[in-house]
């Protein structure tokens, strides 16, 4: 038999296409290699865009409608202008400084190995999601920490002042912390147990809201010739998207769509609502008639308060810590306002410092799996468990208040930290901002 013949000079053209088709045959072993869960990624990029709905634009308006007419657009902005910077931050390197080991374990900070998301590309995972979807997850929770602390200073701090702490405070409290607890720092070789945020988000805002009042100083008025909120039901719609973004705070820091998820959303719908008929009934018998601002406060109570616990406990603990973040949060307020005189004017302090600091003990008894919960860390007793939550309550109280009072201190050199009486007597929103939204 004849064997055919490639004519000279068709051979580069053969060659190229066996090849090509050579090529095309190979597999890609990257990707054969990735355990990419299509399911859990599709949760935590819903995750991602409810938590960011909760600050943009729920804690904007929750904290809008809190506040006098004129000085609406600047808590809008302070919300809005916080959430762009902690996004750039996020990038430049306070997620690796929250992530990245640096190439050894490091129990205090991360390195700035993946800074610029260095090494990260289309196909990196982190566990069975994309890389980028977990660090744009925790870019959310970054972004509406030190937006929370902005209801301790509406109406008297500076816009330039505002930016320059809130990019320090990322950077110099936000990131160890979150190192600590989440990134595999000590606190989370000690195992302590913060689902959500009860430290990272609460108990650091909280702390560091007191800090910021104090050095800043009360309100003119303040407490007792101080106006209302000027529209209880622009809180409430803001308050209404806290609560439905909330389920991607604490649900999605399952980061998998499966039962813990399904739990930590229903016992965080349980403890918000709880706590919220528990505030109202208070106030209901203290003064004569239930508020609109006052459930909603209470539901905000009841979110915080649940959120270190929410993926270790059963609906049982939903709502006995929904029942008790809303009657100590609401005494916390009063005891902070009236009792000590500090103008935390939104009560960030009092319902998210007090209410994170709660739930995370309370993980502790919960989580017990008697009482309905995924049961404590191996070997691990009540006692010894809440040792370890209080040595993180400690630390990150601790760490807040000390780093917080050195930023402001280092703020204060380069712009007042006050706005100026006719500044204030103006309204934020013509003095700092040029625009104001109601014309009368």
């Amino acid at each position: 038999m004849k064997i055919p013949t490639i004519k000279r000079g068709a051979g580069w053209p053969v060659f190229l296409a066996v090849f090509a088709a050579l090529i095309l045959a190979l597999p890609d072993t990257a990707h054969a290699a990735d355990t990419l869960n299509g399911g859990n990624t599709a949760w935590i990029l819903t995750s991602t865009a409810l938590v960011l709905f909760m600050t943009l634009p729920g804690l904007a308006l929750f904290y809008a409608g809190l506040v006098q007419a004129k000085n609406v657009l600047s808590v809008m902005m302070h919300c809005f202008a916080i959430a762009c910077l902690a996004s750039v931050l996020w990038l430049f390197g306070v997620y690796s400084l929250a992530f990245d080991d640096g190439g050894a374990a490091n129990a205090f900070v991360g390195g700035l190995g993946k800074a610029f998301l260095n090494g990260v590309g289309f196909d990196t995972l982190s566990g069975d999601i994309p890389e980028s979807v977990f660090f744009m997850f925790q870019m959310t929770f970054a972004i509406i920490t030190p937006a929370l602390i902005v209801g301790a200073y509406v109406e008297r701090m500076r816009f330039s002042a505002v930016l320059i702490f809130s990019t320090l405070w990322l950077v110099i409290v936000y990131a160890p912390v979150c190192h600590w607890v989440w990134g595999g720092g000590w606190l989370a070789d000690m195992g302590v147990m913060d689902f959500a945020g009860g430290l990272v988000v609460h108990a650091t805002a909280g702390t560091s809201a007191i800090v910021v009042v104090k050095l800043l100083g009360n309100r003119k008025g303040f407490p007792m010739h101080m106006r209302p909120p000027h529209s209880p039901g622009l809180t409430m719609m803001g308050a209404a998207m806290l609560w439905v973004g909330w389920f991607g705070f604490n649900a999605g820091s399952a980061l998998s769509a499966g039962g813990g998820a399904g739990m930590a959303m229903t016992v965080t719908h349980i403890s918000a609502a709880t706590a919220s008929l528990v505030w109202v009934v208070i106030e209901w018998k203290n003064f004569g008639k239930p508020s609109l601002v006052g459930i909603v406060t209470g539901m905000v109570a009841g979110l915080a308060t649940i959120t270190p616990a929410s993926g270790f406990v059963g609906p049982i603990g939903g709502f006995c810590i929904g029942l008790a973040g809303g009657m100590v949060c609401y005494y916390a307020v009063n005891i902070i306002k009236h009792r000590f005189g500090i103008d935390d004017s939104l009560d960030v302090f009092a319902v998210h410092g007090v209410g994170g600091i709660l739930g995370t003990l309370l993980a502790a008894i919960f989580g017990l799996s008697i009482l309905g919960g995924a049961g404590l860390p191996e070997g691990a007793t009540v006692g010894s468990q809440l040792g370890v939550q209080a040595t993180g309550i400690v630390a990150t109280v601790a760490w807040s208040a000390i780093a917080s009072f050195v930023i402001l201190k280092l703020t204060a050199i380069v712009t007042d930290l006050r706005a100026s009486d006719d500044e204030i007597t103006e309204g934020m929103d013509l003095a700092y901002h040029g625009e104001q939204d109601y014309n009368f």
